[in-house]
């Protein structure tokens, strides 16, 4: 246990810790995405910011945040803890607006959706993973929104992650939670007008993610439920076991369901070996695991680099192919032969689950990229 520990340290802990930088004036120079936040963390009153504590009532806020022209898919680029951010290369916030209720909150993403064409007025809510502080959450789905094209509104769900790679145990209980926070989110999109809702989750978000559905499903809540237009797993740290209870008390999974895996998640691997287990759902083994399912696995081992916990927000070419293919409902929707021509790779399908192993393709990357 000890040596997995420190293991997991040293994968992460060289790396800077994001933190909020607000200049108004990065506006003028980088693509300023809005973030709608739903967030369980209370505010730490040394920093004046979201920390790591849990709140008993969420909070709700907006932050503009001005990606950078300079940079290469997948990159954030933290401005220095010393000196001037510069922002040509580095994700700043530009605005950043702390709604004193539900009501206002519902006001400003209505005001948002209200301005899309009518058949478009959709959100997508992001939940973030394991050893995640507000500022690291925000900006990767400001990250992800605008390399991946994302149409609709961006929401944000920030739990309270201790942000702190031995805060394992702590991040679990906290994903536990924050259930109750995150359905309260998904309630104030649908009642603020917008008409699909993409629940994307990252890691051990997918988790709180997966319990937030099952909750719903149980108390019969058929309103919410006919919201949403599909969900979509990241690298999910999940026993697969638990998953396949989790789906069962769900009934009939929205559609399209997604799971992005990797045999080369290393930090799946450590998760794994931290309960006892060969695998987790993300870097699961045989897709026969999941025959009854209906669900689609996308394996992006082909993808991965590093840590490989996360190549749909880190990979240039994954991210590129994933833009190139237009709306992920509609390409996820099609029959298997469409998918095929879609997304390179080997198709094979047990009973009602897909998988798709991705294979990259040179020429296929450089003509999305044209």
């Amino acid at each position: 246990m000890i040596r997995i520990a420190l293991v997991l340290v040293l994968l992460v802990a060289c790396a800077p810790r994001g933190q909020i930088t607000l200049d108004p004036q990065a506006a003028h120079v980088g693509e300023v995405r809005q973030i709608f936040i739903g967030t369980t963390r209370a505010i730490d009153p040394e920093t004046g910011q979201f920390g790591s504590e849990r709140a008993d009532t969420p909070s709700f806020a907006r932050f503009d945040v001005a990606v950078p022209p300079d940079r290469q898919a997948g990159e954030i680029t933290w401005p220095p803890r010393r000196g001037l951010p510069d922002p040509k290369t580095d994700f700043i916030t530009t605005a950043a607006v702390l709604h004193r209720d539900a009501r206002a909150f519902r006001a400003d993403l209505a005001d948002a959706l209200t301005a899309l064409p009518r058949g478009g007025r959709d959100a997508v809510i992001f939940v973030h993973g394991f050893n995640t502080n507000f500022a690291e959450g925000t900006y990767r789905i400001a990250q992800l929104a605008h390399d991946l094209k994302m149409p609709g509104v961006t929401v944000h769900y920030s739990w309270p992650s201790a942000g702190n790679p031995l805060g394992y145990a702590f991040d679990r209980d906290s994903a536990l939670f924050a259930r109750d926070g995150l359905e309260a989110l998904i309630t104030e999109v649908a009642s603020a007008g917008a008409n699909r809702i993409f629940l994307v989750a990252h890691s051990m978000g997918s988790g709180l993610t997966m319990e937030a559905l099952r909750q719903v499903a149980i108390r019969g809540d058929k309103r919410m439920l006919s919201h949403l237009g599909g969900v979509i797993l990241i690298s999910p740290d999940i026993d697969v076991d638990v998953f396949r209870a989790q789906a069962a008390a769900m009934g009939k999974l929205p559609q399209p369901f997604v799971i992005f895996g990797s045999d080369r998640d290393r930090m799946l691997t450590l998760s794994a070996g931290l309960t006892g287990r060969a695998h987790r759902l993300g870097n699961l083994k045989n897709i026969a695991e999941l025959a009854d399912l209906n669900v689609t696995y996308l394996d992006v081992t082909a993808y991965a680099s590093g840590a490989g916990h996360f190549p749909l927000g880190d990979s240039p070419a994954l991210i590129a192919l994933m833009a190139g293919i237009g709306a992920v409902d509609a390409a996820f929707a099609a029959e298997q032969r469409g998918r095929t021509g879609l997304l390179p790779g080997i198709v094979l399908t047990v009973q009602g689950a897909t998988e798709i192993i991705l294979t990259p393709v040179t020429a296929l990357a450089g003509e999305i990229q044209q």
